[in-house]
C-alpha cells in the first residue's frame, strides 16, 4: 500500500530543494579581485567613440577635399598646409585607437545586434580611413614631383635668362660703333655697370694666377700618376735653380705655364693672326665689351656659339703651346686630343675643359689691359736679375733674404709677370733661388 502522507511531501520538499541549490539566480558573481564580472559594455561610451569617429572622418574629409582644392591651380603653400591638416586628422584616429584598445583589451565578449552594427560602422570606417592614407601618400608623392620640376622649371628659368643677356650683350657689341644716341647710352649702362679700376684689373690678375697654379696642379697629379720623374722634369724646365724646399719645384712648372700662356700679352692681337679682311677692335671700350661679353659666360659655350672667334682661336694656340705633346701622349697614350685641337675643333674633355679656365682668365686679363687709357703695361723678370722689393714679390713668404751678406738674393724663377697702370704698379711674383726659409 502507498502512502501520500508528510513523508511522501517531506521527499518532494528535499528534491525541491535540491533543486533550488543548483538554480542560477541573477545577482552578479563576484570575481577574485572583487570586481562585479560584466560582459556588456556601456553603451553610452560605445556611442561617444563612434560619434568621436565620425566627426574625425568628416574632418578628415574636409582636409582631403582641401587638399584636392590645393592642386588646381597648383598652390605648393596651400598643399602643404592641407597635407598637414590630414595628417593630424590621421594621428587623432590613431589615438582613438590606441585609447579604445587600452581600455577594451581584446577577449570573448558577447555583442549585441546593435553593438554589432555599431561595430560594423567602425570597420567600414577603418577601411575607408586606409584609402584616405594610400591617398595622402600619393598626394605626398605628386607633390614631391612637382617641386621637383617647379625646381628645375626655376634654373632652366634662370639659364635662359642668363643666355639671353649674354646674347644681348654679344649683339651690342657687334652694333657697338655703328650705333648712336639712346641706343649707344643704354649699351653703355648694361656694359659698363661694372666700373673699370686698377682694383678690377689687379682682381683679374690674381685669379689669372690662380688659373695657373690650378692647371700646373692638374699637369703635376697627371705626371705623377703616369710615373714621371718630377725632379728630373722641373730641372729640365728651369736648370740652375736652388729650391729652399722639394716642394717649391711646382713653380718651375707654374712658370713653364706662365711663360707659354703671356708670350704676345703686349701685343694686341695677342698673337692671335687673323683674315685678311677680319674686323679688329682698337678702342678701349671695344676691349672692355669684349672684357665683359665673355666675363660671365663658360668658355666652353663661347666656343660652341662660335669655334673659329678669335677666342677660338686663341685657346687653340696656346693649348698648343703649353701642353707638350709627350705630355699628351704620357696621359692619354695617343694624340687623338691634340690632333682634334689642331684640326680646329675643342673637345669636350675634363682635361680640355681645365685648360680653357686658364685660357679665359689670361684673355679676359689681356683685353682689360686693353680697355685702359692708356693701356695697362706688362713687365717680365729675367732669371738672374737683383731682387727688386719696388717690382717684385716673393711667392713664397717665409723666407730669409740673407741679411748682412752684403748681396741682394737672385731671381730664380718669374712666376707671374708685372704690371703698370698708370703710375702704380702690380709687382710680379717671383721665386728667389738660393734663400731659406724660417721653418
Amino acid at each position: 500500500m502507498i502512502r501520500t502522507g508528510p513523508k511522501d511531501t517531506q521527499n518532494h520538499d528535499n528534491n525541491n530543494n535540491s533543486s533550488s541549490n543548483q538554480k542560477v539566480y541573477p545577482q552578479p558573481i563576484m570575481e577574485e579581485n572583487g570586481n562585479h564580472q560584466n560582459n556588456n559594455k556601456d553603451p553610452s561610451s560605445v556611442d561617444a567613440l563612434i560619434s568621436k569617429i565620425f566627426g574625425n572622418i568628416s574632418s578628415l574629409k574636409a582636409a582631403y577635399i582641401q587638399l584636392q582644392d590645393a592642386h588646381t591651380p597648383y598652390d605648393p603653400d596651400k598643399i602643404q598646409a592641407a597635407d598637414k591638416l590630414v595628417i593630424e586628422e590621421l594621428m587623432h584616429l590613431s589615438e582613438l585607437k590606441h585609447s579604445y584598445r587600452e581600455k577594451n583589451p581584446n577577449k570573448p565578449i558577447s555583442v549585441s545586434p546593435r553593438d554589432s552594427r555599431l561595430l560594423d560602422e567602425i570597420q567600414e570606417q577603418q577601411n575607408l580611413l586606409k584609402t584616405y592614407e594610400v591617398m595622402v601618400k600619393k598626394f605626398q608623392s605628386q607633390i614631391q614631383n612637382r617641386e621637383s620640376e617647379i625646381a628645375q622649371v626655376q634654373q632652366q628659368i634662370q639659364e635662359s635668362s642668363q643666355r639671353k643677356q649674354k646674347l644681348e650683350k654679344k649683339l651690342k657689341q657687334r652694333g657697338l660703333l655703328s650705333e648712336e644716341g639712346s641706343q649707344q647710352e643704354e649699351e653703355e649702362e648694361n656694359f659698363f655697370s661694372i666700373e673699370l679700376t686698377p682694383n678690377l684689373f689687379t682682381s683679374a690678375a690674381d685669379t689669372a694666377y690662380k688659373s695657373i697654379h690650378d692647371f700646373a696642379k692638374l699637369l703635376i697629379n697627371m705626371m705623377k700618376a703616369a710615373a714621371w720623374d718630377l725632379d728630373a722634369a722641373a730641372k729640365a724646365i728651369e736648370p740652375g735653380v736652388t729650391y729652399a724646399k722639394r716642394a717649391h719645384k711646382k713653380y718651375a712648372f707654374e712658370a713653364h705655364i706662365c711663360q707659354r700662356m703671356f708670350s704676345g700679352f703686349q701685343e694686341e692681337s695677342f698673337t692671335v693672326k687673323l683674315a685678311s679682311n677680319a674686323s679688329t677692335v682698337s678702342s678701349n671700350e671695344g676691349f672692355f665689351h669684349q672684357f665683359l661679353a665673355v666675363r660671365a659666360m663658360d668658355p666652353l659655350d663661347v666656343l660652341s656659339q662660335n669655334p673659329d672667334s678669335i677666342f677660338g682661336k686663341f685657346c687653340r694656340s696656346k693649348y698648343l703651346l703649353a701642353v707638350h705633346p709627350k705630355m699628351e701622349s704620357s696621359f692619354f697614350g695617343n694624340m687623338d686630343q691634340r690632333n682634334y685641337v689642331m684640326g680646329g675643333g675643342h673637345p669636350r674633355t675634363p682635361f680640355y675643359q681645365a685648360f680653357l679656365k686658364l685660357a679665359k682668365s689670361i684673355w679676359l686679363l689681356h683685353k682689360l689691359a686693353y680697355s685702359f687709357d692708356p693701356k695697362v703695361k706688362v713687365f717680365q723678370v729675367r732669371k738672374g736679375s737683383e731682387f727688386s722689393e719696388v717690382y717684385m714679390e716673393s711667392i713664397v713668404k717665409d723666407i730669409i733674404l740673407g741679411e748682412g751678406s752684403g748681396q741682394r738674393p737672385k731671381v730664380g724663377l718669374m712666376v707671374m709677370p708685372g704690371f703698370t697702370i698708370g703710375s702704380s704698379i702690380i709687382q710680379s711674383q717671383v721665386y728667389l733661388s738660393g734663400v731659406k726659409c724660417t721653418e
